[in-house]
């Protein structure tokens, strides 16, 4: 027996369905097979695949050798869903901020895919900040990056006064209505015709 979705729940589906993107699914598939150097099982789709947490433990282990996180390979889902937990905690020691990663429920019920994949994203950009030579998905991790400026300078920046300061080049408000007062776009009614 199927699950019926109805109202809320419903709606919120279908705004996850919408989101969902299959070349990124594709995308980070390859990029996590990549890095285990083995392709996933043919026979199972990608949620299927991760949902018991292995690959994402043995992702962990080897992007981040320090990390070591155990793996249990039981079929009982406590098990499984304690490795996809492992993974994350693994994951969030290793750089990746608590917003971009999922939550347990998220992939091994199927809940929120486009926030696994996001996840998977998240970590392909950690990896290569901390020293992973193998390929990278998504846009580069952002550094860093500080400016000095001489007193100098910043004194001189004082004096300059740019057009984004809320100059407007002498408008005002002349030949407008007051706020609240009539304003008659075809000029003058014409008086009513007496009777």
């Amino acid at each position: 027996m199927t699950e019926v979705v109805q109202g809320l729940d419903k709606d919120l589906a279908d705004k996850f369905a919408s989101k969902y993107n299959p070349i990124r699914e594709r995308e980070a598939q390859e990029w996590l097979e990549s890095v285990l150097e083995r392709q996933f099982p043919q026979d199972v789709s990608f949620q299927e695949a991760l949902k018991d947490g292995v690959i994402l433990c043995e992702v962990i282990n080897k992007i981040s050798p320090g990390a070591q996180v155990k793996i249990n390979n039981s079929k009982m889902p406590f098990k499984q869903m304690e490795n996809i937990n492992s993974y994350l905690q693994a994951a969030e020691q290793m750089g990746i901020k608590r917003h971009e990663l999922f939550q347990t429920v998220d992939l091994f019920e199927a809940k929120n895919m486009v926030q696994v994949i996001d996840s998977i994203y998240a970590l392909s950009r950690c990896a290569e900040s901390k020293g992973y030579q193998g390929q990278r998905i998504g846009p580069k991790l952002a550094e860093k990056k500080e400016y000095s400026f001489s007193q100098e300078k910043l004194d001189a920046g004082k004096n300059v006064v740019p057009m984004l300061t809320g100059f407007n080049n002498g408008a005002n408000l002349s030949g407008t209505a007051p706020y609240g007062a009539r304003r008659e776009i075809g000029g003058a009614y014409p008086a009513k015709p007496s009777q």
